[in-house]
Parts: C-alpha cells; structure tokens; sequence
C-alpha cells in the first residue's frame, strides 16, 4: 500500500512537472503558431516591451528610442491602455507597434474560454482606439500557456509571440545593467526577439541597460524593427 502511495505520488509529481515545462515552452504550445525567434539571415532583432503604458517612463523611452532611430513592439495590457490612453495614442504617433498582453495580465492557464475572450477582445478594442491598425500580435501574461489559451488564439488566428532573450532577473539585487546588456549582445542573432520590462519604478536597472543594448546591437551592425516588420523578414 506505501509503495502504491508512493507510486502515486511520484506520477502526480512527474505529471505537474511536465504541465509546468509545457505550459511555460517559449517554442512550443499545443495549438496555432507560435514564433519565439524568426528564421532570417539579415542582421534584424525585435526589441518588445511588456506591460503598460504608464505615464511615468512611456515619454522617455520613447525619447531614447527616437534618439537611436529604432522601433520597437510593445504589449500592453487592455486595462493600462484604457487608463493611459495619452500614452498609448503617443507609443502610435512614433511609429511602433502595439501587442496584446490581456487585459489586466492574469496568469491564463487555467482561464475558461469565456474569460480568454475577454481578456484579449477588450485589449484589442483600446489598442485600435489608440490608432494602431496593423496587426495585433499576442504575447500571454508570464509566457504562460497550456490549452484553452492556444486553442482561443488558434481558432481567432492569432500569433503568440514569445522570445529567445530575455536578460532579467526578476532579482533586483542581483540585476545590473551592464550585465543585461552583455548578456542580450552576447546572445543575438539575425531574427531575435528580446524581452524587457521598462514601465514600472522597479525595472530602473532595464531602463538603464536599453541605451545600452540600443548602442551595442547598432554596433554590432544590427537593425531594430518592429516585430511585424521582423516577420516578415523570414
């Protein structure tokens, strides 16, 4: 009867590890596409950015990035957009791309299919009000996704879009800036997509490494588009 229990155990234990691991893949979901790196031999890399917009840091990354003539991708969630549509309107007015990141950026794995089309209906709807018109490319809150998401995206033709970089920790003690940007020049190659979170007063060290990584891939002979325009590079 233990080692029964035991047995048990243990296959529960293998079979939320492997729910875990599929649920968290940057390359793969069980349904639609799914492009975490795009296959291209010139020299294009996707800067994205996750979460807001917020009235506090939109303006002045927005400024670095016109200072280095780069565009970028930045998904935002419905919730923040509503509620800083003026920055929203801006990200537009510049040129880049707006990205769906669900409405108020829940964990969807578990999430029933009504909620899902919640979630990402209402984000599309403040991406359009703030004048974006191409296409709205999906990324889920936490890279997070099992089944119901990725049949709801598949069955509404949407692209989830994951990343091959992404240099922070989520530690603040342990984060600084000159090493995140070594580690995303260190890391790059033609049709990268990287990662970073710059809209909350706690990301400081991101907001610090991107004139950073700007300098270093502009050097390293490399050009920053927006992720449909990396897209269709391939």
């Amino acid at each position: 009867m233990i080692k029964l229990l035991l047995k048990l155990v243990v296959l529960v234990a293998v079979l939320f590890f492997a729910i875990w691991k599929l649920s968290s893949s940057v390359q793969f979901q069980l349904f639609g596409e799914l492009v975490h790196k795009v296959d291209t031999e010139q020299k294009l890399v996707a800067l994205t950015f996750d979460d807001g917009p917020t009235p506090h840091y939109t303006a002045d990354i927005l400024q670095l990035l016109e200072l280095y003539q780069v565009k970028a991708t930045f998904f935002v969630t419905g919730a923040e957009t509503q509620r800083y549509m003026t920055q929203a309107k801006q990200i537009v007015a510049a040129g880049h791309q707006l990205g769906n990141h669900s409405w108020s950026h829940p964990r969807m794995v578990f999430m029933s299919l009504d909620d899902i089309g919640r979630e990402i209906e209402g984000t599309d709807q403040q991406i359009r009000a703030a004048g974006f018109e191409g296409e709205i490319l999906f990324r889920p809150p936490y890279g997070k996704k099992l089944v119901l998401l990725p049949w709801y995206l598949a069955n509404t033709n949407r692209t989830s879009i994951m990343w091959d970089i992404a240099p922070e920790t989520f530690d603040e003690d342990s984060e600084d800036p000159q090493t995140m940007a070594t580690e995303v020049l260190e890391q790059v190659e033609p049709g990268s997509i990287v990662l970073l979170h710059l809209m909350y007063k706690n990301r400081e060290a991101s907001r610090a490494a991107l004139p950073l990584i700007l300098k270093g891939l502009k050097e390293k002979g490399y050009r920053m588009v927006t992720l449909s325009e990396l897209l269709a590079a391939q």
